[in-house]
C-alpha cells in the first residue's frame, strides 16, 4: 500500500498514469475498451496494470481531445456534434471550448497502474476521495509549494490530467456527470491530481499535515465543548 493511500485511509489506490510514445516491455494492453478514458482510472484504482493506445480512447471524443489523441475527420465531426449538444443544453458555451486543457504531446500510449505497482515514473498521479481526504492532500500540496492557482475544475474531469501535467501543479476536480457514470464515483467524492515529479514532496509533507490535523481536531473539539 502506498504512503498516500495509507496516510489518507483511501479505499482505492491512487492511480499512476504515464504517457509515452510506445508501449513498455512487460505491460499488457488493456483487455477491453472502456466507453470513456476515465473508465481506465477505475480499473487501475482497483489494481490493474495495463496500457492503452489511441483507439482505446476514441469512444469518448471529449476524452480523446483532452488526451491529445488525433481524430479522423468523422471522429472530429462526432466531437463537434457532442460539443454542440452540450452548448445547446447550456452545459457549456463555445467560448469555453478553446480553454479546455489538452496534452501538448502527440498521444502514443498511456500506462495505468496503482501507484505502488507503477512500472514507470508517473506523469501524473490521480487520487479520488472524500472532502476530508482531499482537504489533507490539498494542504500537503500547498505546504510542498506545488498547489495550483486554478480554481477547482468541473467538466470535463479528464482535463484535470493535462492541467496538472502542463502546469506542473496539483489541482482538484469535482468530477462531471459522465465521469461519475463511467467510474462509479460516489456523490461524496472528488479528484485530486499531482504531477509525478511532485509526488515525493507531497507525501513528505502529508505525514506532518495528517498529524497536525489530528492534534488540531483534539484542540477544536475540546474548545467546542467548553
Amino acid at each position: 500500500m502506498s504512503q498516500l493511500q495509507q496516510l489518507l485511509n483511501l479505499h482505492a489506490a491512487p492511480v499512476a498514469i504515464t504517457f509515452r510514445p510506445t508501449a513498455p516491455d512487460g505491460v499488457a494492453h488493456v483487455a477491453t475498451r472502456e466507453p470513456a478514458s476515465c473508465g481506465y482510472w477505475r480499473r487501475a484504482a482497483a489494481g490493474e496494470v495495463f496500457y492503452t493506445d489511441a483507439d482505446d480512447h476514441k469512444r469518448c471524443p471529449v476524452g480523446a481531445h483532452t488526451h491529445g489523441v488525433t481524430l479522423s475527420p468523422p471522429e472530429a465531426k462526432e466531437l463537434e456534434g457532442l460539443v454542440k449538444t452540450m452548448v445547446d443544453l447550456q452545459y457549456l458555451s463555445m467560448d469555453e471550448v478553446p480553454s479546455i486543457p489538452t496534452r501538448k504531446e502527440p498521444f502514443g500510449v498511456a500506462v495505468y497502474a496503482p501507484i505502488d505497482r507503477a512500472p514507470l515514473p508517473p506523469d501524473v498521479v490521480l487520487v479520488h476521495g472524500n472532502a476530508r481526504q482531499l482537504m489533507l492532500l490539498a494542504e500537503a500540496a500547498q505546504a510542498a509549494g506545488v498547489n495550483g492557482e486554478t480554481p477547482t475544475m468541473g467538466r470535463p474531469t479528464c482535463a484535470l490530467l493535462p492541467e496538472a501535467i502542463n502546469e506542473q501543479r496539483a489541482g482538484a476536480s469535482l468530477g462531471c456527470v459522465g465521469n461519475r457514470v463511467y467510474t462509479g464515483l460516489a456523490d461524496t467524492e472528488a479528484y485530486f491530481a499531482i504531477p509525478g515529479s511532485a509526488v515525493a514532496a507531497v507525501e513528505e509533507r502529508l505525514r506532518a499535515i495528517v498529524h497536525a490535523n489530528e492534534e488540531l481536531e483534539k484542540f477544536h473539539r475540546a474548545r467546542a465543548q467548553s
